[in-house]
């Protein structure tokens, strides 16, 4: 099985950001960390027009949260903590001055949904359902929910807060505006993303970045807001209710 890992390099002038972990892309705090801190780095770096995040492996693009690392949360502090993780990345894709393209190749779930929201621009297979499952486990989309009210709009987000044991198609993603463009499968999309990050290149990097600054006006209370949502989370994980919700999925699967 392999190693999690979080890696970045240039191709092009354009920086890829990649993460992996075996558990189906699920995402402990020092992968979530390392993210965001790459993310931030290459905002800075002049040598980058723009950044393509993705993920490894073929069938799940993030599934969220770390069940282990949710397990192992004992108190307020360390609850605040790692749901800090997803603030981080969000965050930082927010105030990145470059724009931030995603590559979604399969399933997306809670966090990975609050991820696939945050970026500029949105590619994804048919095969990139959609699922926010926090409130099944009693805890609630409280961190990735600005990202996707700010994409989907309020309704999309009260659908998929509400119903979270259901998921949505890739196409119900696309109609949505979570995702800019579906497609057949992972060769055909990569196809595009080239084609398109070739296109972007050749764009100013000040008109972007000026650009950028205007897609994410009206957000400049996150950095606050998203620690307050983590607060919540990191208070909720410890209810008898949510420790028996994560036992039972992990049984599961």
């Amino acid at each position: 099985m392999s190693a999690a890992y979080v890696k970045s390099q240039l191709s092009g002038q354009t920086c890829v950001i990649e993460f992996f972990h075996p558990q189906s892309n699920s995402l402990p705090g020092s992968l979530l960390s390392k993210i965001a801190e790459e993310v931030t780095i290459a905002g800075l770096d002049s040598s980058v027009k723009c950044i393509l995040l993705k993920s490894g492996g073929d069938r799940a693009f993030c599934a969220g949260a770390s069940f282990d690392e949710l397990m192992a949360i004992e108190s307020d502090e360390s609850g605040l903590e790692f749901f800090t993780g997803f603030a981080k990345v969000i965050n930082a894709i927010r105030k990145c001055p470059k724009f931030v393209i995603g590559r979604v190749q399969g399933k997306a779930v809670g966090g990975g949904v609050g991820i696939a929201s945050a970026v500029d621009y949105c590619f994804a297979t048919k095969h990139s359902a959609i699922k926010l499952s926090e409130l099944a486990i009693g805890i609630g989309p409280f961190v990735v929910g600005p990202a996707v009210e700010r994409k989907a709009g309020k309704s999309a987000f009260v659908e998929l807060s509400i119903d979270a044991s259901e998921w949505r198609s890739a196409h119900w993603g696309e109609q949505k505006g979570l995702y800019n463009q579906i497609f057949e499968n992972v060769e055909t999309m990569d196809e595009h993303i080239q084609s398109f990050l070739g296109r972007i290149e050749k764009y100013s990097p000040e008109a972007m970045t000026e650009l950028k600054a205007v897609f994410w006006r009206g957000t400049e209370d996150w950095d606050t807001l998203l620690l307050e949502r983590a607060k919540i989370s990191g208070g909720l994980v410890l209810s008898d209710f949510t420790r028996s919700a994560i036992n039972s999925f992990k049984t599961k699967s």
